[in-house]
């Protein structure tokens, strides 16, 4: 591997921003190191400039679908896909994510472990680092249970955080509340009791594998917190009077240091066909009302993390998390605040602090360069000039 130079205007290091001309050293993968101003690279390294450049740590997009071709209901149609075709949408997802400067995935959800089998066969060092769940743990019936993910009472979730475990899981799914895209399920009310839900935190817990739910309910939100979970994606605050945040409930869910994933960022370009839109109004959400979720989440001080749910549908495709991230500036959260969700914030709740989610000596050179300032305008993220992934241009 070559060793090699890029200098940018500015820098954008995973907490703040740089200014005044920056000069980033990478060889074997990693950050060497990170000069300021007009510093000259060492003789014989190859530089590459971008005058107007900003240079951020390669985005983290911590819930995505990889298993799903954001076709219309693509979760519902993987019940009956060969795994072979699973591996052919896994790979052509990681491509998108990696082309809008996403090198780090979580997935939160596959169908029977295919993405954890996939990233078992497959060494990729030319796509995105993917972590994964395996098929999110839901209740008989429950939301996504076609994915092969049913269980029941307290020794049926132990026995399925066991299984994803010894599966390879870096963490475990567990849906508990019902969710918009499975008839017959619930997002108004929990779906296991505190007891279930306790268990199979205190089995994952055991493992070493951290748990994050799945919660559109305001009541399993609430569960979620009383029993402790890691994380909370989505976070909707579902009643039957529609979607809100209590700011009380913002203000525990702060203090508790439990991150929470919004899963804003839609494609501005598609149309959401009007059933979809029927569907989701049915279970009281709405655009205005997520909006309004993360402003109140932001303003009690919640840890944010960045995730996008790439891949249930048209509006969503994969690599679609710089949309994500204006969702967030347009709610009023600063825009370096937002750049962190996605990078050091990101990378921290993902167990990966010490090696990704900034630009810093040591760290993996998995980079992304924009065309101008994201902290002044956001939008520079829909302009990628390269992405780079463990210090190879790939993109």
């Amino acid at each position: 591997m070559t060793k090699h130079a890029v200098r940018v205007a500015r820098m954008f290091d995973g907490e703040r921003l740089v200014d005044g001309g920056v000069l980033v050293l990478l060889d074997d993968g990693r950050i060497v190191d990170v000069h300021r101003g007009r510093a000259e690279a060492p003789e014989g390294w190859l530089v590459r400039e971008e005058p107007n450049g900003t240079l951020l740590p390669g985005l983290i997009d911590a819930h995505v679908h990889l298993c799903a071709d954001a076709g219309p209901d693509a979760l519902g149609r993987l019940a009956e896909r060969p795994e072979s075709d699973l591996d052919a949408v896994v790979e052509a997802s990681l491509r998108l994510h990696l082309a809008a400067g996403v090198t780090t995935v979580r997935d939160l959800g596959d169908r029977r472990g295919a993405v954890l089998r996939w990233r078992g066969r497959e060494v990729r060092s030319d796509l995105p680092t993917v972590l994964g769940a395996g098929a999110p743990l839901t209740s008989v019936g429950g939301h996504c249970w076609s994915l092969g993910g049913e269980a029941s009472g307290i020794d049926g979730v132990r026995e399925a955080v066991r299984l994803r475990a010894a599966g390879g899981a870096d963490l475990v799914k567990v849906m508990a509340s019902g969710g918009v895209f499975t008839p017959g399920t619930d997002t108004t009310r929990p779906q296991f009791t505190d007891e279930e839900l306790t268990a199979a935190l205190t089995e994952a817990h055991d493992l070493g594998l951290p748990v994050t739910a799945h919660a559109h309910a305001l009541s399993a939100v609430e569960q979620a917190l009383r029993v402790g979970v890691d994380g909370i994606e989505h976070c909707t605050c579902v009643t039957a009077a529609g979607a809100s945040v209590p700011g009380e409930l913002a203000d525990r869910l702060a203090a508790s240091g439990v991150a929470v994933c919004a899963t804003l960022g839609t494609d501005p370009a598609v149309v959401t066909p009007p059933e979809v839109v029927e569907m989701a109004a049915r279970a009281g959400l709405s655009e205005a009302a997520l909006r309004d979720g993360a402003a109140t989440l932001r303003r009690a001080g919640v840890r944010l993390v960045a995730g996008s749910d790439a891949g249930l549908g048209p509006a969503k495709p994969h690599g679609i998390l710089p949309e994500t991230l204006v969702e967030y500036v347009a709610c009023g959260i600063p825009a370096t605040a937002a750049l962190a969700s996605a990078t050091s914030v990101g990378a921290e709740v993902c167990g990966l602090g010490r090696r990704k989610g900034r630009v810093r000596p040591g760290f993996e050179a998995d980079l992304l360069i924009v065309d101008g300032d994201p902290t002044s305008d956001i939008t520079a993220l829909r302009r990628p000039l390269a992405v780079y992934r463990a210090g190879d241009l790939v993109t």
